[in-house]
């Protein structure tokens, strides 16, 4: 059984960043965050190696932003809304890999031990599908060992308080639904004090995670967002 981790990232330089972000701590803090961020989540995956195969997602199709991301094989998420990207992706690797894993770059306090807790629930029948929930009403991971058809991708309203439970309710009736811990992501300004203090709670924090929270403290002492 393999299992794939798919990063979903956008590259600096080739698209917009974290705009809600950017719009209280500016552009380049965001664009800081985002790339701090994305090497935590990176070291988390390298970690749990070989259990997980990790990817880069990548936004943006050209060469020159592939070449942006190094260390992992890297595909493009493809055309059109998050719904169907996260289609094309999941569709990708499961034509190489046994299970899928879907994550974004903003939540660095993920640990290899939630993501060995999802490659391995998604080998167990009769688990077919595995959520992060959000605290935000999102999912901050989907796994799943079998497609998902683009129009149940498409009928989910993405970045709204309901948007787990939605694409939950839509999934096809062809296993169980595992799930692991509730997270916070990043999305906006507010968001970063909870994730600031995930990170100081892990037991182990990787050098990559340590190096983001010592970031994201002396910004929070620049722009207190509370």
């Amino acid at each position: 059984m393999t299992t794939a981790l798919a990063i979903f990232v956008k590259t600096p330089g080739h698209s917009p960043l974290k705009t809600r972000l950017a719009a209280v701590i500016g552009e380049r803090a965001a664009l800081n965050f985002h790339r701090l961020a994305s090497a935590a989540v990176a070291a988390v995956a390298e970690s749990a190696r070989p259990l997980i195969t990790p990817y880069w997602a990548v936004a943006e199709a050209d060469d020159a932003a592939h070449a942006a991301w190094p260390d992992f094989p890297t595909i493009w998420q493809g055309e059109g809304d998050l719904g169907t990207r996260m289609h094309h992706v999941l569709e990708t690797l499961l034509s190489r890999h046994d299970s899928v894993l879907l994550v974004g770059a903003d939540v660095p306090q993920l640990t290899s031990g939630q993501l060995a807790q999802a490659a391995q629930a998604l080998a167990e029948p009769p688990v077919a599908f595995v959520f992060g929930p959000a605290t935000d009403g999102g999912f901050w991971l989907f796994g799943a060992n079998t497609p998902v058809p683009l129009a149940i991708w498409q009928s989910v309203r993405y970045s709204q308080g309901d948007t787990c439970l939605a694409l939950r309710r839509a999934l096809p009736a062809t296993g169980s639904i595992a799930d692991l811990p509730v997270l916070a992501d990043v999305d906006n300004a507010d968001d970063l004090p909870r994730v600031l203090g995930a990170l100081g709670r892990l037991p182990e924090a990787l050098p990559a995670q340590r190096a983001l929270a010592d970031w994201m403290q002396r910004q929070l002492a620049e722009f207190p967002t509370a």
